[in-house]
């Protein structure tokens, strides 16, 4: 049988050598990661942030079809992170999440006007401040966060480097313990696609969005990449890890929901 080098070289060492080498790839990001003038400014306001919701619970809503099985009017006097196109049902709750996450650069890519016109704080992936106006007064852009595919790990302080952890819900959860959140509450984390193939390949859609609260999320035209679950639950397990390590915790309330990883609570006994 064939072996691979993984398979023959210790763990420990493997892991070693993976780091190296994702750390050798990164050096050519790494002056605009942190000496880029957006990116100084984003430090600055995330140094801000640092427990500013010391010891409180926040909801972070993802963008699952279970929303639509969700009372969200719960949430309007919550702290709440949304992500990517959450935007999209605001009338519907009739309130804006405190705080918007975007880690993914083709809905950047193709919604930037859509952001634009957000008045909440938004926290999105350096790799997508080429899709901003340079022309911008530095106060109307979103705060960047330095993320990354490689190099797993879960990020206490977001001013340095974070995980993406193949979604943005890993993103949402840095951020909450950066905050200080005492509790994290996930709903509409349905981890469950009805669209199959390659993770993160990236493709088309052909008509209505199934896999999201609305059928034009992803509609017809708009291109988007397919999920990696496996590697999403590398990154929860790591969230879970570091929020109980300091004596706080994760809780999964989506109705219905697909995820293993958290604790299941019942969403209405929350309140």
């Amino acid at each position: 049988m064939k072996q691979t080098f993984k398979s023959i070289i210790p763990q420990p060492l493997w892991q070693f050598t993976r780091d190296a080498y994702d750390s050798v790839r990164r050096i050519p990001e790494l002056p605009d990661a942190y000496f880029h003038p957006w990116r100084r400014e984003s430090i600055k306001r995330l140094a801000e942030l640092k427990n500013i919701h010391k010891g409180k619970r926040a909801f972070i809503i993802g963008n699952g079809p279970s929303l639509k099985q969700t009372d969200i009017s719960k949430l309007k006097n919550e702290i709440t992170f949304g992500m990517n196109r959450i935007y999209l049902a605001f009338p519907e709750f009739g309130f804006s999440t405190t705080y918007l996450c975007i880690t993914n650069d083709l809905v950047v890519e193709q919604f930037v006007d859509d952001i634009n016109t957000l008045t909440i704080p938004k926290f999105i992936a350096w790799r997508s401040h080429r899709h901003f106006n340079p022309q911008l007064p530095i106060t109307n852009l979103p705060t960047f966060i330095y993320t990354t595919y490689t190099g797993p790990r879960f990020t206490a302080d977001v001013r340095a480097r974070v995980w993406e952890g193949a979604t943005v819900t890993n993103l949402a959860l840095q951020l909450a313990f950066h905050m200080g959140i005492e509790q994290s509450i996930l709903i509409g984390v349905d981890h469950n696609f009805t669209s199959k193939g390659d993770a993160n390949k990236t493709i088309v859609s052909q008509g209505d969005d199934p896999n999201h609260f609305a059928p034009n999320y992803f509609g017809k035209g708009i291109k988007w990449q397919l999920p990696d679950l496996d590697t999403s639950e590398i990154g929860y397990a790591f969230a879970r890890d570091a929020y109980q390590k300091a004596g706080r915790q994760v809780l999964d309330a989506t109705v219905g929901g697909k995820l293993t990883i958290f604790p299941k609570v019942e969403y209405n006994s929350l309140f």
